[in-house]
This record gives structure tokens, sequence and C-alpha cells, in this order.
């Protein structure tokens, strides 16, 4: 249940659906037009701070207001617990307004939280039961840096139980989530929680995390931008791990604008995640000024056909082709290339790590977790039946680097990490592009419950492995009202170049909509 104040419960009951309009005082109140949730932006929600047309509570309650109506009723399952505290934050926001009338950059913008990132005194549970009632002492740094901008952590969302899936978001504490756009699909996996979310409007922004393809794939299947981005680039420290040598958080959102936004707040370096230390004088102070519309105009883009073309489905390849000629009519100049080795250099770069990074995590929490450790979560016998093999296969196997050996490393130090990334960079370099594109995902979205389904996943491929920046933007609808997404691949470090390429290949279509049956 919802604790809100008094004055909370008064503004729940005179919001209009899917809206909040300023409190009445008096009978000769100005009527004014009902500021809007559904897809709203950071900058909307701002502007209708600053002329009073919407206060933090009245927004916070509207999205509440979906979440009750949306999420259970039509069986979405997108959240797994709210903020009981995100009331009574909001008045503080709104108090902190009245007195400074300045807004921090996030001042008061709801954050749907994937369950894998600590949230101090909020539960966190990496989507496993055996965790269920473990709140952290502190919040991971996402959420701290996020908190300090202005942000309001609004709901924790489902995911695959320890991420483990690509395919799906079930878990153990939540059970399974759908797809927006069809019910009968899914959302991907593991984020898919936070995309559904984020999707059908129950929050402004969301934070999801990619492994292999977990913000990607899930913002492809759910028309949504998502920002994987270089490793190194933004902290992971209290993130429950999957493979941390790959693990990546970052920002999930409806648009180009919005996700630039949470990734300048969230980028920097933070010794509590070492491998940070290599953006030190990277980061640019400013990622918003890459918002450009006409950011194509002179631009050289490479087709990877080895992703594009490989047992894609005719109605993704329609759009992909369709978005060429699209970046074409905004300026760009589009060439085939090839990535020298390719097949051979993709190949083998996963390793087993899980049960070293998840037991380092467990042990960092202290007493109050539940588990300590892998065998105690195995033992406690509270996980999905799906992902038992994957869990046992874990405890068995555990890569042991031997003498000092870089092998199954970080991005930085991984010789056969590092000769992927050159060889990427080299074609890059040869053909004289900014960025490699390709569909985040061959094949549409797979039925419920049709693990034959699952085909076509680019996202695993190359950036997990090579730590290069690779972000998603909507391309279209498939087949019943499914969506797709296009992937930009860029340099180390050149978010900026991605931000300007997707920016205007978004404000160039416009392909976001938001899903029917959530749109009312």
């Amino acid at each position: 249940m919802i604790r809100t104040s008094p004055a909370a419960l008064l503004l729940l009951l005179c919001l209009l659906l899917n809206s909040c309009s300023p409190e009445t005082t008096t009978v000769s109140s100005p009527v004014v037009t009902p500021f809007e949730v559904q897809e709203t932006t950071i900058a909307e929600v701002h502007q209708a701070f600053k002329s009073g047309t919407c206060t933090c509570q009245q927004l916070v309650a509207a999205y509440l207001e979906r979440i009750e109506k949306y999420d259970q009723p039509t069986k979405l399952n997108a959240i797994v617990v709210n903020n009981p505290e995100v009331m009574e934050q909001a008045r503080q926001l709104d108090e902190e307004y009245a007195e400074t009338k300045r807004l921090r950059p996030l001042h008061c913008i709801p954050v749907v939280v994937k369950d894998n990132y600590n949230t101090a005194g909020l539960q966190t549970t990496a989507g496993s039961l055996a965790m269920k009632g473990f709140k952290p002492a502190e919040d991971a740094y996402q959420v701290h840096e996020l908190k300090k901008a202005g942000a309001l952590v609004l709901a924790k969302s489902n995911m695959a139980e320890w991420a483990f899936s690509p395919m799906v978001s079930i878990s153990s504490i939540a059970g399974e989530t759908l797809n927006p756009y069809n019910l009968n699909h899914v959302p991907a996996g593991s984020s898919g929680g936070t995309a559904a979310a984020v999707a059908a409007n129950f929050g402004t922004v969301g934070l999801g995390t990619d492994t292999g393809n977990s913000i990607r794939g899930p913002s492809s299947h759910n028309a949504l931008v998502g920002f994987r981005t270089t490793m190194g680039l933004v902290s992971r420290a209290g993130i429950v791990p999957l493979y941390l040598r790959n693990d990546v958080g970052g920002p999930m959102a409806r648009t180009v604008e919005d996700a630039t936004k949470v990734l300048e707040v969230i980028a920097g370096y933070d010794p509590n995640d070492p491998i940070t230390k290599n953006s030190q004088g990277k980061v640019p102070q400013n990622y918003q000024q890459y918002l450009v519309k006409d950011g194509l105009k002179g631009a050289r883009i490479g087709v990877l056909r080895a992703l594009s073309d490989k047992d894609t489905d005719p109605q993704v390849k329609a759009l992909f082709e369709k978005a060429i000629s699209d970046l074409k009519a905004l300026g760009a100049e589009v060439v085939d290339v090839e990535v020298e080795d390719f097949q051979e250099l993709s190949k083998d770069q996963w390793c087993d790590v899980f049960q070293k990074d998840l037991n380092d995590y467990l042990a960092a929490q202290g007493e109050a977790v539940p588990g300590k450790n892998l065998d105690e979560i195995i033992a406690s016998g509270k996980y999905s039946p799906y992902i038992a093999e994957n869990l046992k296969y874990f405890q068995k196997n555990q890569y042991q680097a031997k003498g000092g050996s870089d092998a199954c490393g970080d991005a930085y130090h991984d010789p056969k990490r590092i000769a992927f990334r050159n060889a990427v960079e080299a074609a890059m370099d040869k053909y004289k592009i900014g960025a490699i594109i390709y569909p985040t995902w061959n094949n549409p979205p797979a039925k419920v419950g049709d693990i034959e389904g699952y085909q076509g996943d680019n996202s695993q491929i190359i950036a997990p492995h090579t730590g290069q920046p690779a972000f998603t933007v909507p391309m279209g609808y498939t087949y019943d009202n499914l969506p797709a997404g296009l992937q930009f691949l860029g340099r180390m470090y050149d978010e900026p170049t991605l931000i300007k390429y997707t920016y205007a290949y978004e404000q160039g279509t416009k392909h976001r909509k938001p899903p029917v049956r959530f749109s009312k």
C-alpha cells in the first residue's frame, strides 16, 4: 500500500486522468490547460513547474495513479514496489522550489529503477525471492547522483531474475512482465520491467543495466531510447552484478534528450568503481550541447551487413533499409563496412565470473543481506525454475585467473577484448565513419512462452566485449504494432557523436508513440 498524506489524497481526488493541474483555492481561479503526464519530457515537466501549472506532488500522484490503474489490472506487471516515501519527498522538493525559485537539473523527475540497483531503505532483490525484504543502507552510485540532481526514485521495476535472461523479464519476486505494445509478447530482458514501465508512462525516465543486451534489447522492444555507454564512463557501484567485466548501467527514456540529461548527471569517476578511472579527462561537462537537430549533416555512417542481413525478418529488414534512406535524407553518407576477422574475433568472449562477482557484492552488503553467497541462494530454493540450471552451472563453474593473467579481465586489459575493439575501430578509421549501424534486434519481440522465438539479438555481439558505446533508438513498428530499434555503435568515449546522430535521426523520423492500450 502507498502511504500518502491527507494533502496528497486530496490531490489524487482532483487529478484528471493522466494529467495534473494546479490546486484551485477560490471559485474565481483561472482555468488552465491540464498538464499531460503521457509522453512528457524532463523539459516539459520543468516548464510546468515554472509556469505553475503543476507541482511535484501533483506530478508524482499522477504517475502513481497510472501505476495503480494499469500495471496489475492489465497484467503488465512492470513494477515490483512503489517508494512509500515518494510523496513526502515530492513535498520537500516543492518547498525547496518555492523557497529558492531554482530547479536542480533533474528536479522532481520520477525515475523507475531496475530492481538490481541498491536503493537506500527501499527493497532491492535483483528479482530473487531469496532477497525479499533486503533494504540496502546506501544508494547505488547512479541513484545517489540522480537524487543529488533532484530526481525521485518512484518505483522499482521487475527484471529477469539475477539478470540471467536477455529474452524475458521473469522473477521469483514478481512474476513475468509483458510488452505494453502487445501483451502477448515479451519486453525482452533483463531490464524489461523498466522498459515496459517507461513505455507505458509510469515514470519520466528509467534506469536499466546492460551486460550483453539488457538496456538496448528492452528499449528496442518498447520503442525507447537506450544508452549502453563506454565501459568506464559510469559507475556500477551498488548494482547487483551479473558479469562485472561486462556490466554497464544507464538510462532508458522516451527521448534522446531525456536520456542525455540522465547521462550528464551519472557520468564520471567514482573511486568505488575503479574502471571509471579510465574516464578521467574524457567526460564533457555538458552532453546536451550535442543535441543538434541537423547532427547528421555531413556525417559518414557504416552499415555492418554481417549483423543487419543475418536471418533478418522481412519487416525488420524493410524498416532498416528505410532507416538508411532516412539517414541519407537527413544529410548522412551511408556506406557498407566490413570488420577484418569479425566472426573469429567475436567468438568466445564470455567468461564465468558470476559467482565471484555476486559473492563480492553480497559480502559488501553486511549482515542485513538475506543470502551471503551463491551457495546460500541456491540452498534456499527460492528461485524461478527457468534459472535453476544457470544457478547450478555457475555454482560449479567459476573462472580463476592464473598468475596475473589478463584473460577474462576488463575491456582495458583483456587481450581478446582489446584485439576485437582494435579491429572494429580500425574499420571505422578505414571507412572514415563516425558510427556503425544495424538493427538492435533482427526479429520482432517473441511471443510469451516461445523460447524458440528468441532470435536476432544483435546487442550481445560487439559492445559488451569491446567496451564501446552503443545506443538504440526507435526505428518503427512491425507485426501487430511491435517496435523495432536502430543501433548506433561508436568509438570509445565518443558519446557526443552518438548523441548527435541519434538525436538527429529521432527528430527527423519521430517514430516513438505510446502503446495504444496505455494511452487513455
